[in-house]
């Protein structure tokens, strides 16, 4: 199987069961915010991710699985195909480990800037990125299935505490702002 397909050189993609779209499709959007995302958590696992390399992998699963079912508006994947779901017990996974996580941290007195180490930054980046997924995902008609919704706002708090986390195991010290 080759890589290229030929069928979106005229600017169009498919949807999950083959309906076509434009390529600016604000659901073709907001899957691709949504990979943009994933390839920051990419970054920032490459970058040394202060031992959370096993959480950003599952999160970057659950990610192709949010991907699958927003370029799905038919809802017709996740329920044939397990690993393709994002269900309330993944919301909840990430509410656990971000209160593992905060454990951690001092309290936050103020708001801190973005930076740190190279993961502890390419985290700050994912956190925006994934704000920017919500917001797409909002605009969507028909509305995602609302776990969807509060999975990517979980996760855009998850990154933000684990930029601090990633960033205090290096010993990157924060600015507070």
């Amino acid at each position: 199987m080759k890589i290229y397909t030929k069928t979106g050189d005229t600017g169009d993609t498919s949807l999950f069961g083959g309906l076509r779209v434009r390529k600016d499709d604000v659901r073709v959007d907001a899957y691709g915010e949504v990979d943009e995302l994933n390839a920051w958590l990419g970054l920032a696992r490459a970058s040394g991710s202060g031992g959370l390399d096993a959480e950003l992998e599952h999160i970057s699963r659950d990610l192709f699985a949010l991907g699958a079912q927003l370029a799905d508006p038919g809802e017709k994947l996740a329920p044939r195909v397990a690993k393709a779901a994002i269900v309330d017990a993944d919301v909840e996974r990430l509410e656990q480990l971000i209160d593992r996580l905060e454990a951690e941290l001092p309290p936050l007195r103020r708001f801190i800037l973005p930076g740190g180490g190279s993961a502890g930054a390419a985290l700050h980046v994912a956190r925006t990125v994934c704000r920017r997924a919500e917001r797409r995902m909002v605009a969507l008609d028909p509305p995602v299935d609302g776990v969807l919704l509060r999975y990517v706002n979980r996760l855009s708090d998850l990154l933000f505490v684990m930029a601090r986390v990633v960033n205090q195991r290096a010993g990157a010290p924060e600015t507070e702002w």
